[in-house]
């Protein structure tokens, strides 16, 4: 007997495909529920000639797909949004995806009494952090038309959880990083700008001091989560998904250096930046599911540089 059917909104993107294994390996059967804009395809095709899962290739926005596709379903996990940096770029498109999107997916859930849905939110619900490490119970000050739909998104959890019994946890991932991230993801572009260099014999260019900090968060680490906030006893909460450390882009410039064993300084670009810092206080998700991060900034950054440099 298997342990249910996830439905599993944009699970076939570079996160998804991290969680995958770790449901089938449950006992989970999966229905990707996708538009493949940004899919891994030769990766889901292996997926699928399991067996274990399914590819509705279709659109969030269209809300009977969406809940002709949920029917049947036991878990969701909702993945599928625009990114943060096309948020600013289109903000119209944004909306339509996200808002709409969320709410397709979270009332489909609902009217048709699954156990549990994951939703994936952001750490940029938040805003500019007033204090570190960042707590759930934060102020919330979302500034892009992306992570404003996160928060909304919340939101509408409480609405279905009070209106229908919905269970739900949304975790609000830190700085996801790890192997099949595609290069122009928002938060990996300065690991990625570090590399290019390094790797044809230059420096790394910080501006200002590097003294902004990202809590990046391993990719496995991250898959763990999320199968522990489809399972846990508890429910209804937003639960921060990092490691508590904040790394500064100085140090990271620093772990590559060591990593790809460049005989180089970092040099600095001296110009006035906004320092923003990052933090997660992960209590919450050590309570409720259990979870801790396992991979280390040095361990985790190092394996990604010896998958680039083919070592």
């Amino acid at each position: 007997m298997t342990a249910g059917t996830v439905f599993f909104t944009g699970g076939a993107g570079f996160i998804g495909m991290h969680v995958l294994p770790l449901l089938l390996d449950r006992g989970y059967r999966v229905r990707l529920f996708d538009n493949m804009s940004r899919g891994d395809r030769a990766r889901v095709e292996e997926l699928t000639a399991t067996g274990q899962v399914e590819l509705v290739e279709k659109d969030v926005r269209y809300g009977g797909a969406v809940r002709e596709a949920v029917r049947g379903c036991s878990h969701v996990i909702h993945f599928a949004t625009v990114s943060i940096n096309k948020s600013t770029a289109d903000p119209h498109e944004s909306i339509d995806i996200n808002m709409v999107g969320n709410n397709n997916v979270f009332a489909a859930a609902a009217d048709e009494g699954v156990r549990r849905l994951v939703f994936a939110s952001t750490a940029s619900v938040y805003g500019d952090p007033s204090r570190l490490p960042m707590h759930e119970d934060d102020p919330l000050d979302p500034l892009t038309p992306y992570c404003i739909s996160k928060r909304a998104g919340e939101d509408l959890l409480r609405f279905y959880e009070r209106r229908q019994g919905l269970s739900w946890n949304a975790l609000r991932f830190f700085n996801v990083y790890g192997p099949g991230q595609r290069i122009e993801a928002y938060y990996t572009s300065v690991i990625n700008h570090f590399l290019d260099r390094l790797t044809n014999g230059l420096p790394p260019v910080i501006d200002g001091r590097g003294e902004q900090s990202m809590d990046f968060v391993h990719v496995t680490d991250l898959a763990r989560a999320v199968v522990a906030a489809l399972e846990s006893e508890r429910a209804g909460l937003p639960i921060n998904i990092g490691t508590g450390i904040d790394t500064t882009i100085a140090q990271l410039a620093k772990i590559l250096i060591d990593a790809v064993g460049a005989e180089v300084e970092p040099r600095f670009n001296p110009r006035d930046v906004l320092v923003s810092r990052r933090a997660a206080d992960i209590r919450r998700a050590r309570e409720v599911l259990g979870w801790e991060p396992a991979v280390s900034v040095r361990e985790g950054m190092t394996a990604l540089v010896d998958a680039r440099l083919g070592r």
